[in-house]
């Protein structure tokens, strides 16, 4: 598959979120039409924005498809859909959420697809499993790594599983 690279963040603090995640990363790489290459350990998180919440678990994907961006964004939103995800409150408790981070190198800003996504910088949560698979990265003019390093990554706990819980 030629495709493009995608990196992709997912998390969830409802349920069983490891579950969660690794069925939606399964359901992903049974698409004909995407492929990952690589899963990040599962990181435990505290809660970002609304903070009187479970802590969440975080990992990060990288893959390759065939799909253009608003196909693999209702891919991923089917795939949530068929995980029983209720889209409530913002920032608020969840099953699964499934965001792209990343498409290739390209900039979109549509109703419902910003990419890249535009909060990146700011979210340990995502930056340290993307920094476990895509170290040197390069997100406006920063690696991850670099980016990682500058913020705050207090109460992030890297759990023990490695980089294969996610197949079942």
């Amino acid at each position: 598959m030629k495709g493009s690279e995608v990196f992709l963040s997912l998390g969830g603090n409802l349920g069983e979120p490891a579950k969660s995640m690794g069925a939606a990363l399964r359901m992903l790489d049974a698409d004909n039409a995407v492929n990952v290459l690589s899963v990040s350990s599962l990181y435990r998180t505290p809660p970002w924005g609304k903070v009187d919440q479970p802590d969440f678990l975080n990992a990060a994907a990288r893959l390759v498809t065939d799909l253009a961006p608003r196909g693999l964004l209702e891919l991923c939103l089917e795939i949530e859909r068929q995980l029983k995800r209720i889209r409530g409150e913002r920032w608020g408790p969840r099953l699964i959420d499934i965001d792209i981070l990343t498409f290739g190198r390209l900039t979109i800003r549509e109703p419902g697809l910003e990419v890249p996504h535009p909060r990146i910088s700011e979210r340990a949560f995502v930056l340290a499993p993307l920094a476990e698979i895509a170290p040197e990265f390069a997100l406006g003019g920063a690696t991850v790594t670099e980016l990682l390093a500058s913020i705050d990554t207090t109460g992030i706990e890297r759990l023990a599983g490695g980089q294969d819980w996610w197949k079942g």
